[in-house]
């Protein structure tokens, strides 16, 4: 088992917009850094079957969240913040002036970009990625 340092393999592009660097991937979890620039704000997406629990590590912004049964609210988040993003709930974030970082971990794995789907609610306003 290899040691990874974020930005070792080069970033990809999330189906939300952002930045993400791959960390690990096992058979229960995987692991990403996320990054979006200052100002930004995501696509809006829901995920068919994965769960995810996000660590803030830098900056600030704001996160969207609404559960399948319509309830909704957006939360601002710091350095050392912790979410979780259920499986199903459409999801919206936003960078601050500072931008945004957080560890992203998924379970079960991230089974590629069909994963997440188009959201139809916009919390935070119309996505600039």
């Amino acid at each position: 088992m290899e040691v990874k340092r974020a930005g070792q393999d080069g970033d990809t592009l999330a189906p939300d917009g952002s930045r993400v660097w791959p960390l690990t991937t096992g058979v229960a979890a995987s692991l990403v850094e996320v990054r979006l620039p200052p100002g930004a704000i995501s696509r809006p997406v829901r995920h068919r079957t994965v769960e995810e629990t996000w660590y803030f590590l830098a900056g600030g912004g704001k996160v969207w969240r609404r559960s399948p049964s319509g309830d909704a609210a957006a939360v601002e988040v710091h350095a050392a913040d912790c979410l979780l993003i259920p499986a199903g709930w459409e999801f919206q974030f936003a960078a601050g002036a500072e931008g945004l970082s957080f560890l992203c971990f998924t379970s079960p794995p991230w089974p590629g970009p069909e994963e997440a789907v188009a959201a139809t609610g916009r919390g935070l306003g119309e996505p600039t990625l």
